[in-house]
């Protein structure tokens, strides 16, 4: 069963030796709105730091007859950052090929290139498309959510004790720790030690990893007829 919030805090609490808190979110205790605050701070920078399989969502879309296609606010759930080469037109069954940079983008614009395959450029929240595709075709995309916060809303910050976390529980907790003894001016260094292993560990173990082979590619499955 997924920890708490308040439970995050009391397990954090308990390991430091400290008296367990009744409430976090609503809590007047300055000690525990430091270690609610600093419980924050590690699920936001945890979030940024890999796109852990939790995070992970799938956006779609529906292309119209312009460049500007549509905002990513409106078709995503708290919104980080694209997977690249995920965007794939479904209708015509082939990617949509990006992102171009700055000055591929203005010299196709430049030169009117209007050839077969679209590329995509995101402009102000904006996915571009050159050249302009036709209207009615369906498109798909991977992207990482920064809300990282599981409670009656998805959120980046805790709203309620109640909330949960979509992050590593064990490693948020060690992080948490380490956090709060570098805010007391305290010795961290093992339990950071200790936290960063953790961390690259689930990294390495997250979601599913393809195996690789030096010789080329190798299949577990043949072809039968």
């Amino acid at each position: 069963m997924a920890l708490t919030c308040l439970q995050l805090v009391q397990t954090a609490f308990k390991r430091l030796g400290l008296n367990q808190p009744s409430s976090a979110v609503t809590s007047n205790d300055p000690q525990t709105l430091q270690v609610l605050s600093l419980l924050e701070e590690e699920g936001q920078e945890q979030s940024d730091r890999y796109s852990w399989e939790s995070l992970q969502r799938q956006a779609t879309f529906t292309t119209v007859a312009a460049q500007a296609q549509v905002a990513l606010s409106a078709i995503t759930s708290g919104f980080n950052y694209l997977v690249n080469d995920t965007i794939w037109n479904r209708t015509l069954r082939r990617p949509v090929y990006g992102p171009k940079s700055q000055q591929d983008w203005q010299q196709a614009l430049a030169k009117n290139i209007n050839g077969p395959f679209n590329s995509y450029r995101i402009i102000a929240d904006v996915i571009n498309f050159n050249p302009n595709p036709p209207a009615g075709q369906a498109c798909y995309f991977e992207y990482i959510t920064k809300f990282w916060v599981n409670g009656a809303v998805p959120n980046e910050r805790f709203v309620a004790d109640t909330d949960t976390i979509f992050l590593n529980e064990q490693i948020t907790i060690l992080g948490l720790i380490w956090r709060w003894k570098s805010a007391k001016g305290l010795n961290y260094a093992e339990d950071f030690s200790k936290y960063e292993a953790k961390t690259l560990d689930a990294m390495n173990r997250d979601a599913s990893k393809p195996s690789l082979n030096m010789n080329g590619a190798m299949y577990d499955i043949l072809p039968l007829i």
